[in-house]
């Protein structure tokens, strides 16, 4: 494995393009004997590491103790009641709101996407801890770790760290970056408990929510303020997680104003690479912020809410250097910091009802070793929803984003110009039509965008949703989607790697620099995509969803060589190899994805899932990009997953989830299965535990290798950890 991945990311030197989209600190070791087996201790003393004082499996017992404790003090109050988290039944689930598909709520029965929705029971039963964690249940979409602060996500294909075709959204805040049109995922660490839902929609929704929502739409719906009033504490510890702690506190204000505001400490153990070295790839996260609920009239609703966070987080980076041994790896430390603040103002009228949204979000990223850049986001968006009679329902909206970037550039990365000030102006409609009765629904729409790098989009799309039955329904829909260019393939440039003098194939006097350059005449990617789809309820405890799709690209990424030149003054220095990013590949994507829900008795709830997807990508005749066809080798052509939830007496829940990840065969990574584990217990109705394991099956695997920036992958390791929830008046 050690040899294989390392020539994989020799031969991804020109590939970029494609993937690009606290408590007693300072125990001495000797003071861990009687805690851990002395191998153990002897391992860590080897390896360097810093170990707490408190060890994971003391905390794990004190987490006990101090559950135990409450359990005694708050004992008078057993005999309330306790929701069974299992009650909830098919009819209820497919009737579940949602608003990701049409911008307003409907059924999820009648949404003319492939959209799965994550509820806030499914996030407490899983034991997950973070929101990639939690969207390991979506079927088709792809998630991997890459070490302890960085993941791979991504719909349909094209997975990556820096996946660019997937567009996330928090209570409707875009929180992709315009620098590579991706996410940061180990800044999105909001407080899962606080998420009402997370809808998934696997496909495009470029109609309704713009550029970048090319392959999916993940958005984020948090709780009102009014739905947690009263306090909450949670902890956490584990042998990954080394802690994480939450304070939250929500009131009223009058009988009208809803409040909340919170804070949010986590602190994650450094893994290990693949060769069995510390990756220094820990982190550690502390966040704060606020939302306030408004109701001042029957007709009118107003949110506010804003975050503040700051990210410290480590890796173990390999730059290029122009002297022997022409490359150095070393640890390297960076942070993120930032905020948001948002506003969204509702109002009803007899037959329609308006909104605008109005957010800013500033994002900092400090890596003195590579890259530093200062963001800003000023977003605005009004919508009007008209009712022009029983049978059609017309939306319609404006928006405007303006993006201000500032960067500072390093000897191997580098963007110009160094300040940008880019404007968006945008425009949607939709209509949706019902006819035979309610029977069909057919819902016409698009979206029209301009931006500075490629003027003028249109991104229109034709959906169909029938009614066969009752318990039956059947969608199809048709629509294009672009990926609009980022800032880096504009204006990048970033040395990839240092050829030796007189090394083919170049055989330059000079060290040869392989670069990676951004271009001007870099344009948008396209997609047209065809979905059909079925859902039926065949009996009151059995429900299957299935969702086909054929996904047509053109103008896709590629890295075309370049005339080399040397540089360097006032004699030359070295010899530039330059790869070009263009637009010669294309190609298409279908596949099929499957999800069923099974109450197999009240107490016992089994789902399943079951997703295929088969690449046929290839570069353009006129191509000359060297690297190999099919980028499906990083997306896993079979994915499945079974989960168990069953209630037990004396209030426990036990919930199972057996994964399995097909092959990943340009990243010689092989397949693998996970078990994952949790077992909650409610003594009484404000007093939660839970203790969860997860990858039981195997004690270490490997899911993604990172691009762009070569850091050490690491190794997924079996975890356990301890959860304790407090809730109060």
């Amino acid at each position: 494995m050690k040899h294989s991945i390392g020539r994989n990311q020799q031969t991804q030197t020109v590939g970029w393009f494609r993937a690009l989209g606290e408590v007693g600190r300072g125990m001495s070791h000797d003071g861990l004997k009687g805690c851990l087996p002395e191998r153990e201790v002897d391992a860590l003393r080897r390896q360097g590491q810093s170990v707490d004082s408190i060890t994971p499996v003391r905390r794990l017992f004190l987490l006990a103790f101090l559950g135990a404790f409450l359990t005694v003090t708050v004992s008078a109050q057993t005999s309330q009641n306790i929701p069974d988290v299992t009650a909830i039944t098919l009819e209820d689930l497919m009737n579940l709101q949602v608003t990701s598909v049409s911008k307003r709520a409907q059924k999820l029965a009648d949404a003319a996407a492939a959209i799965f929705v994550i509820t806030q029971d499914d996030i407490q039963r899983s034991g997950a801890s973070s929101i990639p964690e939690a969207l390991r249940m979506v079927p088709g979409l792809e998630v991997a770790r890459i070490d302890e602060n960085k993941w791979a996500i991504g719909s349909r294909g094209f997975n990556g760290r820096f996946d660019n075709k997937l567009l996330v959204l928090i209570d409707g805040r875009s929180v992709y970056t315009p620098l590579f049109s991706g996410v940061y995922w180990n800044v999105q660490d909001v407080m899962l408990e606080d998420v009402d839902r997370i809808e998934v929609i696997r496909g495009p929704g470029a109609t309704l929510w713009g550029a970048n929502a090319v392959d999916g739409v993940i958005n984020i719906i948090t709780k009102s303020a009014k739905l947690t009033l009263g306090g909450m504490v949670n902890t956490e510890v584990g042998t990954d997680e080394r802690t994480a702690e939450s304070a939250q506190y929500g009131g009223k204000v009058g009988d009208n104003v809803s409040y909340r505001a919170y804070t949010k400490y986590s602190d994650w153990e450094p893994t290990l690479g693949v060769s069995g070295t510390n990756a220094s790839d820990g982190w550690h996260t502390v966040r704060g912020g606020f939302r306030m609920d408004s109701t001042p009239s029957p007709a009118d609703s107003l949110t506010i809410q804003g975050d503040l966070y700051r990210t410290n987080y480590g890796e173990t980076l390999t730059v290029p250097s122009l002297a022997a041994p022409y490359s150095s790896t070393f640890p390297n430390a960076g942070t993120y910091s930032g905020g948001n603040i948002l506003g969204h103002w509702t109002h009803a009228f007899s037959r329609s009802s308006t909104s605008l949204q109005m957010y800013y979000d500033n994002t900092n990223i400090a890596d003195n070793s590579l890259f530093t850049d200062h963001e800003g986001v000023y977003d605005i968006d009004f919508q009007h929803d008209l009712h022009l009679g029983e049978s059609q329902e017309l939306i319609w909206g404006l928006g405007y984003r303006s993006i201000q970037d500032s960067n500072g550039s390093s000897s191997t990365v580098s963007l110009q110009p160094s300040h940008s000030s880019l404007n968006q102006f945008s425009a949607f409609v939709q209509d949706e039509v019902s006819l035979f009765d309610r029977r069909l629904r057919v819902t016409l729409g698009s979206k029209f965008e301009h931006n500075d790098f490629t003027g003028f989009e249109v991104e229109p799309n034709v959906r169909f949703v029938g009614i066969l039955s009752k318990t039956q329904s059947v969608w199809a829909a048709i629509s294009r989607a672009v990926r609009t260019p980022a800032l880096t393939e504009e204006g990048l440039r970033l040395n990839e790697a240092v050829i030796p003098p007189s090394t083919p194939p170049f055989n330059s006097p000079l060290p040869a620099v392989e670069a990676i350059l951004g271009s001007s005449q870099f344009k948008s990617e396209d997609l047209l995509a065809y979905e059909v789809g079925y859902r039926v309820q065949a009996t009151s405890t059995f429900s299957a969803d299935i969702a086909t799709f054929y996904n047509s690209y053109t103008n896709l990424r590629s890295a075309e060589p370049g005339a080399p030149f040397v540089e360097g003054n006032p004699v030359p220095t070295d010899v530039v190899v330059p790869f070009v990013a263009s637009n010669k590949m294309g190609g298409g994507t279908y596949g099929a994805e499957l999800f069923v829900d099974w109450r197999v008795v009240p107490k016992w709830r089994l789902v399943g899932s079951y997703s295929y997807l088969q690449m046929n990508i290839e570069k353009n005749k006129d191509s000359l990009d060297p690297t190999p066809d099919n980028p499906d080798g990083g997306s896993p052509r079979h994915q499945w997953y079974v989960r168990s939830s069953l209630d037990l007496p004396l209030h426990l829940e036990q919930d199972l989830t057996l994964r399995y990840v097909d092959r990943l065969p340009s990243l010689n990574i092989p397949s693998y299965y996970s078990l994952d584990a949790n077992i909650g217990w409610r003594p009484i109705a404000n007093l939660e535990f839970s203790v969860g394991g997860q990858n039981l099956l195997n004690d270490q695997h490997v899911e993604f290798i990172p691009e762009f920036i070569n850091t050490i992958p690491t190794v997924v390791t079996r975890t356990f950890r301890g959860t304790m929830t407090w809730r109060f008046r």
